[in-house]
């Protein structure tokens, strides 16, 4: 994909202005794509970058996909830490200090380290939001929150410091989707003992053969979201039911929540057959569909 800035690209003879405006589209105030190009969201990335002049470093939710975290839409706003507030539509300016070793090289661009990125999205947000970003990040680098917290002890002034312990301490690397995030903070919320995820299901033999979204081991009982293509995938459900008799027959309980059911019903549904609830001490409102 040929990104350019269109006045560095006039002056160095690489394109004339006829050939700007007939091939290329503008995409952010002098960046410019050639016409009908696709673009992904790293080439969103680098337009936005571009914009800045090489000045700015890809920040928060931005820095995390382009560290191999799932889950960020193409129109999610591109965040760049620069030297100041003004910016076009699409793109949002942070102005926080970093540190050399905060900064590393990804697709050729300057971006948050890991940890300085899980720092940056644990403290911003709501938290049900912060815990599903740090999630798709953990599961895609398993990051360890010690190098987070560290990052903390040498920023004590910057927003949000307060909530890290808490916020970090939510973070499972085994959370497949946003919506699993989501299910597993509503069952915490409401003072159910914290699930595991990902739990291995075995073969006779002690090898897994499925793994379980989540649930507790002590008392049989998994909770899994089951999204649309569940239903509309005639492969996919074939192995739904081999899979569903398969851990039936293991002596596991499924509870398959579903999109729209009401939050009270899944409680009710995972308290009747008996996973007991005690407080959790976290606020409910937090968590966020």
């Amino acid at each position: 994909m040929q990104i350019i800035i269109g006045s560095e690209a006039l002056a160095a003879g690489h394109v004339t202005r006829y050939e700007l405006t007939a091939d290329y589209r503008r995409v952010l105030p002098d960046v410019y794509v050639l016409k009908r190009a696709p673009l992904t969201l790293v080439d969103h990335i680098r337009s936005a970058w571009l914009w800045s002049h090489r000045r700015a470093i890809v920040c928060g939710v931005t820095a995390s996909a382009l560290h191999g975290a799932r889950w960020v839409d193409e129109k999610t706003p591109i965040e760049l830490n620069l030297g100041h507030n003004k910016a076009p539509g699409g793109v949002i300016v942070r102005r926080d200090t970093l540190l050399e070793a905060e900064i590393v090289q990804q697709h050729g661009m300057p971006v948050t380290s890991i940890e300085r990125t899980a720092f940056d999205l644990a403290r911003r947000g709501p938290v049900g939001g912060a815990v599903q970003r740090l999630d798709a990040l953990a599961n895609a680098t398993h990051f360890k929150s010690a190098g987070v917290l560290a990052i903390g002890e040498r920023h004590p002034r910057l927003r949000g410091l307060r909530r890290l312990p808490a916020v970090l301490d939510l973070v499972d690397a085994g959370a497949q989707s946003p919506k699993e995030t989501w299910l597993r903070m509503l069952l915490i919320a409401a003072g159910f003992p914290r699930p595991r995820t990902q739990i291995p299901v075995p073969w006779p033999d002690g090898y897994p053969r499925y793994f379980l979204d989540m649930g507790w081991e002590e008392f049989m009982t998994a909770v899994e979201y089951d999204g649309q293509h569940h239903r509309t995938d005639p492969v996919q459900y074939r192995n739904d039911v081999a899979r569903s008799e398969y851990v039936t027959a293991r002596g596991w309980r499924r509870i398959a929540v579903l999109a729209g059911d009401r939050e009270a019903d899944i409680v009710r549904r995972v308290e009747r057959l008996g996973v007991p609830r005690a407080w959790s001490g976290i606020d409910r409102s937090l968590i966020g569909r």
